[in-house]
């Protein structure tokens, strides 16, 4: 057994869960909704220049948490960790796309929910086919870093979900993934800009455009919500509304920034189901939950021990543990582009430590420069000496070893404590330096190691590929949308 499968098995909580939350004919179905490339650019989450009625009805219905972060910046690092309750670190999935044409598995009794739901007698989906008059499809994306043994889902078909046996399934949507084209709906002008980027032209139309794709993901949430009515499921049926990372946007995607991690989190729970007793209609839970944190949750709910050493923790129910004090998240290669980041929060800081701290933040990504209009602005306008020193900190040769923000006093993450030497902020740098050592080393952190550049290359140019379990997966082929 190698030292994987050994932290695999000996990390965290190996405890498990063993009773059902419910009798076995009346398990709920569960349905998660998940955007791509999204931070909590929501009504219900104070978001300006977007109309979404029907996600911030559906906060309204249930609980919408403010603390909900993944573990990586990037899809399918996230997506890894996510569908398997496990730090894509650990399990070895943490480069972007990698493993795509080498048979990496991952370490033994790690799998993905679904697999896990069927096994118990739910029925499996990734959505792709919905009725005709919705006028769009689903992904189905996966986009996970290893190949996945066994069929990951049992059907495509959004009809298969009116069956006799309870579901699990998700739909993805693609909207708030660039590049953008949705109708017009936010003004330009109107549009708040972080301080860390230039007030420009560009800069407004991009983000007016990403507001507009929030709302473009709204409406279909809401042909989807109206049809688990009019199909008779919603009364048994748990929604989940989040993200696969954070927000399409410079300092946003591939970075350890609250708006690299951030997402939304709301939880609706069906009238015919008993309630938790963490859930009630129209609040507002603030504790700190992981996107891993999902799998073991679902698991517990449709009465699914949780398998030993799996990372995620249960947020929900009488076996619910304890909430998290801090939230770890890492960024290793994305494309063709290396960096080593790792980052902690807790309540007040956030601590991000860069292991390549030689390389520029706008290190070279064809990715961002073919559909970031911002990240090459910023280069033009830091030649003509037009940036502002929070945004050339965007543009420096080099990036600080050590990053340390107040979030209470600082949301945009502008000034840097790592060395201002004060003697609360010294406190809390050396508090949580000692908390991320932990973490890197009980989680058996596999990105202590660089990729050789060579490999790094190979395999941040090779594109997504088909599931060969579903058939289905990936939001492109060709070059194009799956969707539109």
């Amino acid at each position: 057994m190698n030292k994987t499968q050994i932290a695999t098995l000996a990390f965290a909580s190996v405890f498990t869960f063993s009773i059902s939350a419910y009798a076995e004919h009346d398990r709920p179905n569960i349905l998660w909704l998940v955007a791509e490339d999204f931070g909590p650019a929501l009504g219900c989450y104070g978001a300006q220049q977007v109309s979404t009625p029907n996600l911030d009805r559906l906060a309204s219905q249930g609980v919408r948490y403010t603390h909900a972060y993944t573990t990586a910046p990037v899809c399918s690092a996230s997506r890894s960790a996510f569908m398997t309750g496990m730090y894509q670190t650990t399990i070895g999935a943490h480069n972007h796309r990698s493993h795509r044409d080498d048979g990496y598995r991952p370490p033994q009794g790690v799998r993905i929910i679904s697999q896990r739901m069927h096994d118990s007698g739910y029925l499996t989906a990734n959505i792709r086919q919905f009725p005709k008059s919705f006028g769009f499809a689903g992904t189905g994306k996966t986009d996970w870093n290893f190949v996945s043994d066994g069929q990951a889902f049992d059907t495509d078909r959004w009809s298969d979900l009116k069956g006799p046996q309870p579901f699990f399934a998700q739909i993805n949507f693609q909207e708030t993934h660039r590049a953008f084209h949705a109708p017009k709906h936010a003004d330009p002008a109107n549009v708040i800009i972080p301080p860390y980027y230039p007030d420009h032209p560009i800069t407004r139309r991009d983000m007016a455009e990403y507001f507009d794709a929030a709302t473009e993901l709204d409406r279909k949430v809401g042909l989807i919500l109206d049809q688990l009515d009019a199909d008779g499921l919603a009364d048994r049926t748990i929604v989940v509304f989040t993200a696969d990372h954070g927000e399409a946007h410079v300092r946003g995607k591939q970075f350890c920034y609250e708006e690299g991690l951030h997402v939304p989190l709301i939880i609706r729970w069906p009238k015919n189901t008993p309630l938790p007793q963490q859930i009630q209609p129209r609040k507002v839970d603030h504790r700190f939950i992981e996107a891993i944190d999902l799998a073991p949750t679902f698991l517990a709910i449709a009465g699914i021990d949780k398998p030993a050493g799996m990372q995620g923790r249960n947020f929900l129910g009488d076996r619910a543990e304890a909430p998290r004090e801090f939230v770890f998240a890492a960024r290793d290669r994305c494309d063709e582009t290396v960096f080593r980041l790792r980052t902690v929060r807790d309540v007040k800081y956030r601590y991000i430590r860069n292991f390549t701290p030689d390389r520029p933040f706008l290190q070279a990504n064809n990715y961002k420069e073919k559909q970031y209009p911002v990240w090459n602005l910023m280069k033009e306008l830091d030649t003509a000496g037009k940036l502002n020193q929070y945004q050339k900190a965007l543009t420096a040769p080099t990036m600080p070893p050590e990053e340390l923000y107040d979030l209470d006093d600082d949301p945009h993450e502008i000034h840097n404590l790592a060395t201002c030497g004060d003697p609360k902020c010294q406190e809390a740098l050396e508090r949580l330096r000692k908390v991320l050592d932990l973490w890197i080393e009980e989680s058996n952190d596999q990105g202590r190691e660089l990729e050789p550049a060579e490999l790094a290359i190979a395999r941040g140019m090779t594109k997504p590929k088909t599931n060969p379990q579903t058939g289905y997966g990936p939001r492109e082929k060709d070059g194009k949308l799956n969707s539109p």
